[in-house]
């Protein structure tokens, strides 16, 4: 009886455990489904990016937390400058896709379309971040005390320390980015997508439901057919009001034509004007000395640069503290998102993902005194350790020396999680070296 209950008791067992693994992928679902409505919501589409990221949606929750904090909550900088500074960082990796994305809001929240003719067009005070701007992607080591000085001295043009605080989480948040995109290759198939009309990056939009888009999920597709059954019945009220104007005067109506076939006129001008500044911006045109790149940090014995040791300044001790103080909640933000991407759920061993994560910062300059770096190469192959430097140090395609990008061995969602590692880890070495200089200028 013993032996019978137990053949009985396991299919039980491994039902029970399918039904909850089903109920977890269920709400997985929902929950990227609500953050897909909230995208949709606030701006009307949702990138590609952050499709992307819907493997992993505990980490996409706190991304987007953080990215529409430093780009569209309150802060110190006006929200025009803070999307242009994204174009002077996407511009440094010739990343198109963030640049027309950027270029794009830029326009929506009131920007000068003369600024998108190149940085020459930017003000004055814009200009200034070009320098830490092209140090920070390409060899964040050098930025120096003498960067901060320089941009908070600037005379009449001189940046705030809460402003330049804003600036770099913003130069370091997009920086990082385009490591991501140019991982998941989201950069090479912005050329094939075709234009929206309200000037967003074609992505994902809440009208590709009522277009037959079968990928769109049901609670999405729900809302996207609520919108064109009610701009439906907008448009016959309208008709109907336009009927009965001309009913009462012919001549009031011609003159109505007239003036609306000049507006029209004017109007699709400047449509297509905005359009190609916005398509046709180079990034070329936001950034100085092209040749800058990523130089190994462990074979410039020449400069004899020192190692960043986390012992000495660590984003736990130091920079989150600093940031938070200088930029109200961000700390909080930026720190949840790097426990989120190291918690996430994975094929990958905790060693794994730390071996990762200290293998960027040390091609970055950054060490640990209490980690064996040895651990670096009995856990990483060789074609991940390029994959991963050619992610974090050159996501550029016209600098990108030849590596395994497919990296076949590994599912989808595991290798998004290989990008998210690489963008994080990014992200943090680079605010360490900006939020150290700027603690240097503070008690020099």
């Amino acid at each position: 009886m013993i032996i019978c209950t137990s053949k009985m008791e396991y299919p039980l067992r491994t039902q029970c455990q399918r039904v909850h693994k089903q109920v977890m992928v269920n709400g997985e679902n929902e929950r990227v489904s609500l953050l897909f409505m909230k995208a949709l919501v606030s701006r009307g589409s949702v990138d590609a990016v952050s499709q992307q990221m819907a493997s992993h949606p505990q980490y996409l929750e706190s991304f987007l937390r953080t990215q529409h904090y430093i780009l569209h909550m309150d802060g110190p900088l006006p929200l025009p400058y803070r999307h242009y500074i994204a174009i002077m960082a996407a511009a440094r990796h010739h990343c198109n896709y963030l640049v027309y994305l950027h270029s794009a809001q830029f326009l929506r929240v009131g920007g000068d379309p003369v600024w998108l003719q190149g940085l020459e067009a930017a003000p004055p005070r814009l200009r200034l971040l070009d320098h830490i701007n092209k140090v920070l992607a390409h060899q964040p080591w050098l930025t120096a005390c003498s960067h901060i000085q320089a941009l908070l001295k600037a005379g009449e043009q001189c940046w705030s320390l809460a402003e330049l605080v804003q600036a770099v989480v913003i130069l370091a948040h997009c920086h990082s980015l385009c490591s991501f995109v140019f991982g998941c290759d989201t950069d090479s198939d912005h050329a094939s997508l075709s234009k929206s009309p309200n000037g967003t990056p074609p992505t994902f939009c809440p009208f590709d439901a009522a277009n037959g888009n079968t990928n769109v999920p049901q609670t999405l597709a729900t809302l996207s057919e609520h919108i064109t059954r009610r701009r439906s019945l907008d448009s016959s009220c309208d008709m109907v009001c336009l009927k009965e104007r001309i009913q009462k005067s012919q001549e009031e109506r011609e003159k109505r034509e007239e003036r609306l076939l000049q507006t029209q006129a004017l109007q699709q001008t400047d449509m297509e004007e905005e359009e190609d500044m916005i398509c046709f911006a180079d990034p070329t045109r936001f950034i100085t000395d092209p040749d800058l790149c990523y130089q190994e940090f462990a074979r410039r014995e020449e400069d004899h640069f020192q190692v960043f040791r986390v012992q000495d300044y660590s984003w736990e001790d130091h920079g989150f503290s600093l940031v938070n103080r200088l930029y109200s909640d961000i700390g909080h933000l930026l720190d949840d998102r790097f426990r989120s991407v190291t918690t996430l759920p994975s094929m990958h061993s905790p060693d794994l993902k730390r071996a990762i994560w200290n293998y960027i910062h040390c091609v970055l300059g950054i060490r640990y005194d209490d980690y064996d770096y040895g651990e670096v190469n009995q856990l990483l192959e060789q074609d991940l350790k390029l994959y991963i430097k050619a992610v974090a140090c050159f996501p550029d395609a016209t600098k990108t020396p030849v590596c395994p990008l497919s990296l076949a061995p590994l599912k989808p969602s595991e290798r998004i999680h290989v990008n998210l590692l690489i963008m994080e880890a990014r992200l943090q070495a680079e605010l360490l070296y900006a939020l150290r200089a700027i603690t240097q200028y503070m008690i020099a």
